[in-house]
């Protein structure tokens, strides 16, 4: 997906907080901290201005972060608030680094009445249609490219279909 699609799903009330995030920093960086710090007093009036307004960007990329978490778990049918409460409060970026290691995957739609589902699921639960075939043994979901069922060993009907069943044996013994 390209980043102009992914910059759609931050919501608008994330743009405007990290904007005046950004400014109330910026402005109290260089016109308040940043002279009264004694170590920076050796920096010219252009690098002063350069280190408040690099500084401001990190909380300000921090808010657009937990604005994506916001509208991506949303986007994914996912408990967005709870993802996004967890992002903020568990500490060291950790609440973020979960959310993208344990993120559902995208949403599919059904074919028949058009319900966003979630990939996993085998049936529509609203109008029961066959998402994603079945072992005709077990009844286990399987993949489309599999050959064989991995919980009970049946051959899948493509693969019944590519290959033909051996013939009993007509030999006996003497």
């Amino acid at each position: 997906m390209s980043l102009q699609k992914e910059m759609r799903i931050i919501p608008k009330f994330a743009w405007v907080v990290a904007v005046l995030a950004y400014l109330g920093i910026c402005v109290g960086l260089i016109s308040i901290a940043i002279p009264q710090y004694p170590d920076t007093s050796q920096l010219s009036q252009v690098g002063k201005v350069v280190l408040g307004l690099l500084v401001g960007l990190i909380p300000a990329i921090y808010i657009l972060l937990l604005g994506y978490i916001y509208g991506d778990a949303r986007r994914r049918r996912m408990r967005y608030i709870v993802w996004t409460l967890l992002a903020i409060f568990v500490p060291n970026a950790i609440g973020i680094i979960l959310y993208f290691v344990l993120r559902d995957p995208m949403p599919v739609f059904c074919s028949s009445c058009g319900v966003a589902v979630k990939s996993t699921f085998t049936f529509c639960p609203q109008c029961a249609k066959t998402l994603r075939p079945t072992c005709l043994q077990c009844g286990h979901p399987l993949d489309r490219t599999w050959s064989h069922c991995p919980n009970c060993g049946r051959a899948t009907a493509t693969s019944q279909d590519a290959v033909a069943p051996a013939a009993p044996s007509t030999q006996q013994a003497l």
